[in-house]
């Protein structure tokens, strides 16, 4: 009796200490790093404990390259014996790992923007949830906005990429439903230097608006040649550059920009009555009090919600089984895939058996750079 006590004690004490392992894979470095740096950044903002259990992150930097990624996935996996994964900055690296998590049962909250790297939910993409908005759900939006400003023809370049086609694909589809027309688009590279032969291609077809499908610093060049060429429509950008490094880099070239983007970037001009504001400014000022003012972007934020939702779903899957092991990562998948009305800093999280991502409009407002800052646009 005393013998089988010891032992029921014994393996109580073993599940206390049980280690949480999480795997985080950013673009810290390479054309994305503007975007990676914030993600990376807040990690060090993430809870050490959830439930009594000691949480302990291991950080790689995939240097934004889609190889790296699948790499660091595996050396996470495999060597680390990691319970969750959150990663990658990017979206045609956060696809490609999907292969990866879903071979070894490992659930993957991912930080990029593709709707293709939750849609649609099948035996892959069980393990895998994403916490930026989708392409799908800020291309309404930019569509939404041109029609109310009397947008009727559009241009677009964009990465030559998933998420430059992605970007294509869904601006294509809502401007067909609302009746406006692409006359023009075209491709450049992410560490292309030049992109004066599409800009002149663009031009040219005289569109009323402009959407550059890209993401962080890249976004600027398509701008900056639009400007010099003396373009006089309105240029919209995607929620990929909401950081400073974007409105530091592009300076006076960017200004004017407009582009849907996750309520934390104007947390402090936000309602009161806005849900997300509360948690908005709670991230903001953590994050600030550490890296400093006008520091925080949206990028950070999504990784701080990444956060919201493990904090969520770590106690149920704990209930079912101890970390480590396949049946706390089945737990923890099937816990995050019930996670219902988390507030974060974009939106409130409803995930379901078919959404993995869980937000809707209420995780978009419209911004446009004004004097070298992101100014909160009225809702119409």
């Amino acid at each position: 009796m005393k013998k089988a006590l010891f032992l029921s004690v014994l393996a109580l004490s073993s599940l206390a200490a049980a280690e949480i392992r999480v795997g985080v894979i950013v673009s810290a470095t390479g054309p994305a790093a503007s975007l990676g740096i914030p993600e990376k950044n807040t990690v060090a903002l993430l809870p050490q404990t959830i439930a009594g259990q000691p949480v302990v992150y291991t950080v790689l930097d995939d240097a934004s390259d889609t190889t790296a990624a699948v790499t660091n996935a595996r050396k996470l996996i495999q060597e680390g014996k990691v319970d969750l994964i959150i990663g990658t900055t990017t979206t045609p690296a956060s696809l490609a790992m999907i292969d990866v998590v879903a071979e070894a049962k490992v659930p993957m909250i991912s930080l990029a923007a593709s709707e293709g790297i939750i849609k649609p939910v099948d035996a892959k993409r069980a393990w895998v949830f994403k916490t930026p908005q989708t392409d799908a759900l800020m291309a309404a939006a930019i569509v939404q906005h041109m029609v109310q400003n009397k947008v009727r023809t559009i241009g677009y370049i964009g990465f030559n990429d998933a998420y430059g086609e992605g970007w294509a694909s869904e601006l294509k589809k809502n401007a067909a439903a609302r009746g406006l027309k692409v006359v023009a688009e075209e491709r450049y590279g992410r560490s292309d230097t030049s992109v004066t032969g599409q800009i002149l291609k663009l031009v040219a077809a005289r569109p009323d608006a402009i959407l550059i499908g890209a993401s962080g610093v890249p976004a600027v060049l398509p701008q900056k040649a639009l400007k010099d060429r003396g373009y006089a429509g309105k240029i919209y950008q995607t929620h990929g550059v909401a950081n400073a490094d974007f409105l530091r880099v592009g300076g006076r070239d960017v200004e004017g920009a407009i582009l849907p983007a996750g309520p934390v970037l104007v947390a402090d001009q936000l309602p009161g009555t806005n849900p997300t504001r509360k948690v908005g400014l709670a991230y903001m000022n953590l994050y600030e009090a550490k890296y400093g003012k006008d520091t925080v972007s949206t990028f950070g934020a999504h990784m701080w919600d990444a956060g919201l939702l493990m904090q969520k779903a770590v106690p149920a899957a704990l209930k079912k089984a101890k970390p480590g092991t396949p049946a706390f990562r089945e737990a923890l998948r099937d816990a995050l895939e019930g996670t219902r009305n988390v507030i974060g800093a974009h939106g409130i999280f409803n995930l379901s058996a078919t959404d993995h991502l869980g937000l809707d409009a209420r995780s978009r407002v419209m911004v446009q750079v004004v004097d070298g800052t992101w100014k909160l646009l009225p809702s119409r």
